[in-house]
């Protein structure tokens, strides 16, 4: 990851953190002030046209990096961009421009994506109203693109209540899309929604990405979502931790064949969270020993190497190993 100073003279991504840190101050029962800190220097980069999704259990840290990518909040240090704006240097004007033009928003509860007492044209319609960009026959004629594109074109006349959820949710990425903006951010997008609901809004989300070339960043809960995407990226601790990148790729008889390769993140200094299947399954815990070979680094348990017998010579990363241990 490159410096801080180089980062905002060229962030080159549509979005990019880099040592991101969020501390809230928080009043104990004792009335006493408590920092807690919600990210702890996370880096995390998306290119123009990706489709990402950031997963996390509750607590890790997914919310607070929704909240500051969306500029509804500021982060404590750190670099932040998104579709071309600092966010830590933001003035508000700035801001109300970025939310309006820039980003796109989905959020979870229907409530806040569409105005109840209009319909789903009439919302679409509103979110060009606000920027001015569109009136008369070209905003009415972007209304039916957004909403055909969104397979929804049969709800321009229905208000939300007459909806399924899963067509309230398509309507709201057309009012996200409206504006054509760089990026679009979803939020728990599937989280009311079952299983067969949330794939047809997901591979709506895709059809968008795919068709319109926006940038697009889900934060969710649910592994499942990984399915749908090209690349999905775990927080835990308020870190990046893992990333899953997905590909086809054709096999010697020339069949398809869907590949899903998990990398660890590592930091500037070299930190790395290790998968908590991985930790469980060799009961990793306070310290690992640890060997460097030509092509890789292996782990293992902490505990002290195995004899070599006698006669034979350990190797140099072997030895290493052993004396690293021994010294620990």
């Amino acid at each position: 990851m490159a410096d801080a100073v180089s980062v905002a003279a060229d962030p080159g991504a549509d979005i990019l953190c880099a040592d991101l840190v969020r501390i809230f101050k928080v009043v104990a029962g004792d009335g006493q002030g408590v920092e807690v800190q919600a990210l702890q220097g996370l880096n995390l980069r998306v290119d123009p046209g990706e489709l990402v999704a950031v997963v996390g259990a509750s607590g890790s840290g997914k919310s607070t990096l929704l909240s500051i990518l969306s500029s509804l909040d500021r982060p404590t240090a750190g670099v932040a961009w998104v579709a071309g704006h600092d966010l830590l240097t933001m003035k508000e004007k700035e801001r109300v421009a970025f939310r309006r033009r820039s980003v796109g928003f989905i959020w979870q509860q229907t409530g806040r994506n569409l105005l109840p007492y209009l319909t789903g044209a009439e919302n679409v319609a509103a979110a060009l109203a606000v920027t001015g960009r569109m009136r008369g026959t070209a905003r009415r004629a972007r209304v039916a693109e957004v909403l055909d594109l969104l397979e929804v074109s049969h709800c321009a006349g229905r208000r939300p209540a007459e909806m399924s959820g899963g067509e309230q949710q398509r309507v709201a990425i057309a009012v996200g899309i409206a504006n054509s903006p760089r990026v679009l951010l979803a939020d728990e997008p599937t989280g009311e929604l079952d299983d067969s609901t949330s794939a047809h809004v997901l591979e709506a989300m895709r059809s968008v990405n795919r068709e319109l070339g926006v940038t697009t960043l889900i934060v969710t809960h649910d592994p499942s979502v990984s399915e749908h995407v090209a690349r999905t990226v775990q927080i835990r601790d308020g870190r990046t931790s893992t990333e899953v990148l997905r590909s086809t790729r054709v096999d010697e008889h020339g069949a398809e064949q869907h590949v899903a390769e998990e990398y660890a993140v590592v930091d500037r200094v070299g930190r790395l969270q290790l998968p908590d299947e991985f930790v469980t399954a060799l009961d990793l815990r306070e310290r690992v020993r640890l060997a460097l070979e030509p092509d890789h680094v292996g782990v293992w348990p902490g505990r002290r190497a195995e004899a070599v017998p006698d006669g034979e010579e350990k190797s140099p990363t072997t030895r290493a190993a052993v004396e690293r241990e021994e010294s620990a």
